[in-house]
């Protein structure tokens, strides 16, 4: 075959793979269906993927019938191409096993297009000339899968890195959260031990120690509880025991949980009437209102002559009465506008800077805990905040007759 009929036969190739992406792209499809077992949303869940394969194949195409010194990875639109689809694909939590065998089945559609192109179109290339394009064709897909599986591993090896930091940061937050309370009780047992027989004989002083070692232990206890939780946020939570609880019931709990911290800070919790009547988790519902409560209290505005947090029904149910609202609010510090969108992401504080002006300390976990448990009860959660004024949490909740 003559160099101008081995041009025309890569020309031929190269415009009927680029005609045919679009099929070809959904036999890829069909393939990894048929020998991955995988459902088409776990290899497409979006439309830009499948925009990015037929590309990929068009380019390849390109390749084919170009110069012979013409490289495919010199190609930096391709080549970015491959990355973006790395950086796509770790996005979707793909695997590297996935991403191999997509590109291995890819060339395996390819190869067997060509062939059987080549038959039908009644071609006559030489062997030097078929295994000419099938070399390029083979070249380029390894070039691409090179680019985009190195693109995946660094994605991942970035967010393997980011989940350390978190983790580390955690754990620092964890210990400091857990050695105050811990610190303290230690010091008010030791006292106990030391000055015993006079401290029993001081009914005043006595009722104080008890009162610390009390508020302490709570606060270990509230502690422990939010870090278990923070150890299910990734992962399927429990099923909830569901029960017939009125609203105002656990506020009260709540508000008497938290008396101690309240008074400290000169608050005042106040639990309104007319809140509703829920099935959920009881347990679920009470972490969520003790984490917004307690922050709203950690955040008072000492500016503020009264100082309050309160417990109220939100919206009347009006056209979807299926969900009731419960409102936390607070004439508290506020939220700055620009940490709202982030408020009920792990680690996120919008006041860390005042944690010494405030005598307090955290670890951003609360409000990730919060929304997590509104999730699980079924339920959505927002937030709206003015700076200095207050802020207000929306909790949207089945309402207990739907429900039932």
């Amino acid at each position: 075959m003559t160099t101008a009929a081995a041009h025309n036969y890569s020309l031929v190739v190269s415009r009927r793979v680029a005609a045919e992406r679009l099929t070809l792209a959904s036999q890829w499809l069909g393939r990894l269906k048929e020998l991955l077992t995988v459902d088409a949303n776990d290899v497409f869940p979006s439309g830009e993927l499948l925009d990015h394969i037929p590309l990929l194949i068009a380019e390849i195409a390109g390749y084919i019938s170009a110069p012979a010194d013409e490289e495919i990875a010199a190609n930096a639109a391709v080549i970015d191409k491959a990355r973006e689809l790395g950086a796509l694909r770790h996005e979707q939590r793909a695997s590297v096993h996935q991403l191999l065998r997509e590109y291995e089945i890819l060339g395996d559609v390819l190869q067997v297009f060509v062939t059987e192109e080549t038959a039908r179109l009644g071609l006559t290339p030489s062997a030097a000339d078929c295994f000419e394009v099938l070399r390029r064709l083979t070249r380029s897909i390894a070039a691409l899968m090179r680019t985009t599986v190195d693109t995946f591993v660094s994605e991942y090896t970035a967010t393997i890195q980011e989940q350390n930091d978190r983790l580390r940061a955690f754990h620092q937050a964890a210990s400091h959260e857990l050695r105050s309370p811990i610190g303290t009780i230690l010091f008010a047992t030791a006292i106990l031990d030391r000055d015993r027989e006079s401290i029993i004989q001081d009914d005043e002083r006595l009722a104080k120690i008890l009162a610390t070692l009390r508020t302490n232990a709570e606060r270990l206890r509230w502690l422990i509880e939010n870090l278990q939780r923070i150890g299910r946020l990734s992962e399927p939570m429990d099923t909830p025991s569901q029960q017939r609880i009125d609203v105002e019931t656990i506020a009260a709990e709540v508000a008497r949980q938290l008396t101690d911290m309240a008074s400290s800070r000169g608050v005042s919790i106040r639990v309104a009437s007319g809140l509703p009547t829920l099935l959920v988790d009881a347990a679920r519902l009470e972490l969520v209102m003790m984490n917004l409560v307690s922050n709203a209290i950690k955040y008072s505005n000492p500016s503020e002559p009264e100082r309050y947090v309160e417990i109220a029904p939100g919206a009347e149910p009006g056209a979807d009465a299926e969900r009731c609202e419960i409102v936390v609010r607070d004439n508290g510090l506020g939220i700055p506008e620009a940490d709202l969108a982030t408020v009920f992401q792990r680690f996120t504080r919008a006041h860390a800077q005042m944690d010494q002006q405030l005598g307090i300390t955290g670890s951003g976990l609360g409000l990730a805990i919060v929304a997590d448990c509104v999730e699980q009860l079924g339920g959505s959660i927002r937030c709206e905040s003015s700076v200095e004024h207050g802020t207000a949490f929306y909790v949207t909740l089945p309402c207990a007759e739907q429900t039932a």
